[in-house]
């Protein structure tokens, strides 16, 4: 493409990344970032600590252009909060770093199309550059590249609490007893929880999360009370794969959720799709099926940790192909479809997987996943450094993989768990229609695959 001008959407840990590969590369970046600062999603949940060390916590080409700063790289197997991570270096790479004049903050993008170019039109479509529309404190504005990549996550756009997507019947009338994604209980946030009945939906990491530090709070402050609700029938699943883990503090979060649930400081609630919320005394109803149904729970508050979504609103005029279930790009979906296949990772992948009907334009990090619950940072690195290579226009550092991932420990296929440091034989290596390495052997060898997708 001879791409010189590359934007990137969002100042995150992946935009910031990108960003860094553009200048290697010898393009010019422009970040745009809805929040005041960059790392605004982070500041959301800085108290959170993250289950992979610092060694997967920083891009390679971000790492080399803070090198000349003096900036002191963490220690690789230290484990750090979100907080930690701005601190120690995002706020150093954006700040430090020449990326400093490339990021516009307070600038959130409300369009992006082609220059003289609705969806509907074709012809030199592909030459025509990108116009991307945003609005900040001046106004309206509007800049033009050669190339995008949306990197703009998702966390500030939740899943409901409804149990179809939707949100529940009463949410948004009881939005002040609700609070999404991982609430800093112990901190923060601690007055509005402490000495309450608490429901916490969901069963990902954050729910999980939310769920220990309400039972800690539990033996800090009485009357404090965890209540965990589950869509699903087996609580087993968010568990973990333990000692079989590869991330260490992943696996030990799944062990001391267990523990927590076993020993009966977490109740538990099975089977609960939400349909309503109502109040009653004063207090939160949740029910499922009904206001009158056959479940329902009482409590003060309520946490919904659901996943999130991605915002596709802004890019209605750019031609995406996106799975029509996950929402992420159609490569990718079904790698990471949690219907049909998770071990908790996916086979590094990038700008090939990644790419639309719209070239140039690339979603990446967390956005790129779609409705998928299972992404790593780490996975967001590897795509930019190959979307960026293919933007720049080297083919063979864009098709070649340069991460290996953890496995979880736990492996789904068809339904069927099984745990150990095998998982599926761990990810494929290079056959893209492969969803595991069992697979990938599979089809190398004439097979039609190991039946595990």
């Amino acid at each position: 493409m001879n791409a010189r001008t590359v934007a990137i959407i969002g100042a995150g840990p992946v935009g910031l990344a990108a960003a860094a590969h553009v200048l290697e590369r010898g393009m010019s970046p422009i970040v745009i970032e809805a929040g005041p600062e960059a790392a605004h999603a982070i500041r959301q949940w800085q108290h959170v600590q993250l289950f992979s060390p610092w060694e997967y916590n920083v891009d390679k080409a971000a790492a080399r252009l803070l090198a000349p700063t003096g900036w002191n790289s963490p220690d690789p197997h230290a484990y750090p909060t979100g907080g930690e991570l701005i601190d120690r270096y995002l706020t150093p790479l954006a700040t430090g770093t020449p990326l400093r004049e490339t990021i516009r903050t307070s600038s959130r993008v409300t369009a992006i199309s082609r220059v003289g170019f609705d969806r509907a039109k074709t012809k030199g479509r592909e030459h025509a550059p990108f116009e991307i529309r945003y609005q900040n404190g001046k106004g309206p504005e509007m800049l033009r590249a050669d190339a995008v990549i949306d990197a703009s996550g998702t966390w500030f756009s939740p899943n409901p609490a409804g149990s179809n997507g939707l949100p529940a019947i009463g949410e948004r009338e009881r939005a002040h007893r609700i609070a999404y994604g991982m609430p800093d209980v112990r901190g923060a946030d601690r007055a509005r929880y402490a000495g309450k009945t608490v429901v916490v939906l969901g069963a990902g990491h954050s729910a999980v999360g939310t769920l220990i530090d309400l039972a800690q709070l539990a033996g800090e402050v009485p009357g404090t009370r965890a209540i965990w609700l589950l869509r699903g029938t087996d609580p087993s699943k968010a568990f973990g794969g333990g000692s079989n883990d590869k991330l260490a503090a992943r696996g030990a979060l799944g062990s001391t959720f267990a523990a927590l649930v076993a020993a009966g400081k977490i109740r538990v609630e099975t089977g609960f799709g939400v349909t309503h919320l109502s109040e009653t005394d004063g207090r939160l109803r949740i029910s499922a099926g009904s206001c009158s149904g056959a479940q329902n729970v009482v409590a003060d508050e309520l946490v919904v940790s659901t996943g999130f979504r991605p915002d596709l609103s802004f890019l209605s005029e750019l031609r995406l192909r996106l799975d029509p279930a996950i929402e992420a790009p159609v490569a990718l979906a079904p790698l990471i479809d949690p219907n049909e296949h998770s071990c908790g990772t996916v086979r590094p992948h990038g700008a090939r997987e990644l790419a639309h009907d719209e070239p140039g334009f690339y979603l990446a990090g967390m956005k790129s996943y779609g409705r998928a619950p299972t992404f790593l940072m780490m996975t967001g690195y590897e795509q930019v450094r190959s979307i960026v290579a293919d933007i720049a226009g080297d083919k063979a550092a864009a098709a070649r993989v340069e991460l290996v991932l953890p496995e979880t420990g736990v492996c789904t296929r068809g339904g069927v768990e099984a745990a150990g440091a095998g998982c599926c034989g761990g990810p494929a290596k290079a056959e893209p229609s492969a969803c595991c390495a069992a697979d990938e052997t599979a089809k190398t060898e004439g097979r039609a695959g190991c039946g595990c997708s």
